[in-house]
């Protein structure tokens, strides 16, 4: 990982924040914690339209954390669904059903 994109989240542990995470476009999404740094991949597909993308990962990551999964979870779902969104036209319609995120995720079922 280069520093760039380390130095921010580390400043912002070293206040006290717990979990900072950097979306990253097209490479994904950075947590880090003060216990970890990981990035997640976007999953790979043909991009039609990006517009919504980032809804996309902020819906999806809000959606698993309030059903309690972990940090590293969470950015995992919210990639998935971010990747699915821009593999099809438009906003609201490209936003994938929760079987589509899952096999995403390789068959390991996130959120139930």
């Amino acid at each position: 990982m280069s520093m760039m994109r380390a130095a921010p989240p580390m400043c912002c542990c070293e206040r006290g924040v717990r979990v900072v995470i950097v979306t990253l476009g097209e490479a994904g999404a950075l947590l880090h914690t003060s216990n970890e740094s990981t990035l997640v991949p976007a999953a790979c597909g043909r991009v039609v339209e990006t517009a919504g993308a980032g809804d996309g990962f902020t819906g999806g990551f809000a959606a698993a954390l309030a059903r309690g999964n972990s940090p590293l979870d969470t950015v995992r779902f919210g990639c998935a669904l971010a990747s699915l969104s821009v593999t099809r036209v438009g906003t609201a319609p490209s936003m994938p059903r929760l079987d589509e995120i899952n096999a995403v995720l390789n068959e390991r079922s996130v959120l139930e």
